[in-house]
């Protein structure tokens, strides 16, 4: 019998790699792998070459003998897999761009994973997963999904919802960020502080006592406003209003800024696109993941460079090899995840997935309860949790009626003929990606419909892969 743990990584081109490779050697000795496989499409080869050869040097710079097999085969690599992370972009980072111009042009909020671009994104990425859980069905039937993959929520309700898979557990690095930022702020370790989460994906809360169960969450948003935040490096610093924070008595995640101080965000945002020398998010990310790929083709470079944590991946091996490690060896770990909610927040369905504090060992997340929420977080939770099943059913049906609801239920879409308008944009830009809707996206060519942003033309225009 062979002995060891096969890991397959879907997106294995990604510049996050590295990152990946120095959580696992780090816990080799309760995780012992065998074979890392690195998967990516034909258009990454490129890219998944020059990054599978730092993985390499990584492992041959470390006591352990790993090897990592590269393939764009992604049938190949799933065979008798025990641990599968998917952390793709579909379309790559000039279908962010798409996803970030198109709202901009017409003065609405141009991000990732919120917004009009967050739900693009989940229309490329969720019928692609989906793919990815019917070839394990047969190839892997026992391994572990862990969904890296942006929104990561919404990816992990469909693959549960649609694609029938359980064994999932969706990861986001945002929690783990704070959980590394905030004991300092009190003179405090981790293991001095307990964590509570809940709430979705990029939009959670959290609270914090001590080891005498005493509430420390007003005391840390106090030091907040003295002190580092500890957000992502990829959201802009907008301070939250204090009073609202010390209301709710609860600390939200970085990327509630889009919802609680929108018209500041917006305001950055369209500075930001305005200017050609700085370009929006993924123009910038664009730029500095040249710049990292360039490092690793460095034949002597044998770890992850500092580089690696401004593009806003610090803490993604605390989250994705700890979830392993822990399912691996049962260690019963707390780890923030995306999960079925079991009753962990009353205010959602049991069958809901969310992102709450768990303890991960063999059988996966254990989600802690976390109880009801006051009535305004109440009601943005279900709003959104709402918003985001509409988006999933439209992801897998194409139906454009449903697309349009999402729109309009989104807090960061302003209703109405612009809304129509954006969406139909989009759809057009990233035609390539979005099968489900070709009935309309043909309709929507044949009346003339183009885009506005000169950039996302230029894009549109190219030959090259996306």
């Amino acid at each position: 019998m062979v002995k060891g743990v096969k890991i397959v990584t879907i997106g294995g081109g990604s510049s996050y790699t590295p990152e990946l490779m120095e959580g696992f050697i780090k816990r080799y000795e309760e995780l012992p792998i065998r074979e890392i496989w690195l998967v990516d499409i034909e258009s990454g080869k490129e890219k998944l070459e020059i990054v599978g050869k730092m993985a390499q040097r990584m492992w041959d710079a470390s006591p352990y003998d790993v090897k990592v097999h590269l393939t764009v085969d992604r049938k190949e690599a799933l065979k008798d897999a025990d641990f599968v992370t998917t952390q793709f972009r579909v379309g790559g980072l000039d279908a962010r761009v798409k996803d970030e111009r198109i709202p901009l042009s017409y003065g609405m909020v141009g991000q990732e994973t919120n917004g009009a671009g967050g739900i693009f994104k989940a229309f490329r990425t969720i019928p692609i997963i989906l793919d990815v859980v019917e070839d394990m069905k047969t190839l892997c039937p026992n391994a572990w999904l862990i969904n890296f993959a942006n929104p990561s929520g919404m990816v992990t309700d469909s693959i549960i919802r649609y694609g029938g898979w359980e064994k999932v557990i969706g990861l986001c690095n945002v929690p783990v960020g704070a959980m590394m930022a905030e004991p300092e702020l009190l003179g405090k370790n981790l293991n001095e502080l307990i964590y509570s989460f809940a709430g979705l994906n990029h939009f959670h809360w959290h609270r914090v006592k001590d080891t005498k169960g005493v509430d420390v969450t007003s005391e840390i948003i106090d030091k907040m406003y003295s002190n580092d935040s500890g957000i992502p490096a990829n959201i802009h610093d907008i301070p939250f209003f204090k009073e609202q924070l010390k209301q709710m008595n609860m600390i939200p995640c970085g990327y509630h800024r889009y919802y609680y101080r929108t018209e500041e965000m917006l305001e950055n945002m369209l500075e930001e696109y305005n200017d050609e020398n700085v370009g929006t998010r993924a123009q910038q990310v664009k730029k500095s993941e040249k710049e990292l790929f360039e490092l690793y083709k460095d034949v002597n470079l044998d770890h992850k460079p500092e580089q690696l944590e401004q593009r806003g991946g610090a803490y993604y091996s605390e989250a994705a090899c700890e979830t392993i490690a822990s399912i691996y060896a049962n260690k019963n770990t707390h780890i923030v995840v995306s999960t079925k909610n079991q009753g962990s927040v009353p205010d959602l369905s049991p069958e809901d997935v969310v992102e709450v504090s768990a303890y991960i060992g063999a059988e996966g997340a254990r989600p802690i309860a976390f109880g009801t929420f006051k009535t305004a977080e109440k009601g943005w939770l279900q709003l959104m949790k709402n918003m985001e099943l509409t988006v999933e059913e439209a992801a897998v049906t194409g139906d454009y009626g449903l697309a349009l609801q999402a729109f309009t239920m989104n807090p960061l879409i302003p209703s109405g003929e612009t809304a129509k308008r954006v969406l139909d944009e989009l759809l057009i830009a990233h035609k390539e990606y979005l099968p489900q809707f070709e009935n309309k996206i043909t309709q929507l060519l044949e009346e003339g419909c183009t885009i506005k942003d000169e950039v996302v033309l230029e894009l549109n225009n190219q030959s090259l892969p996306l």
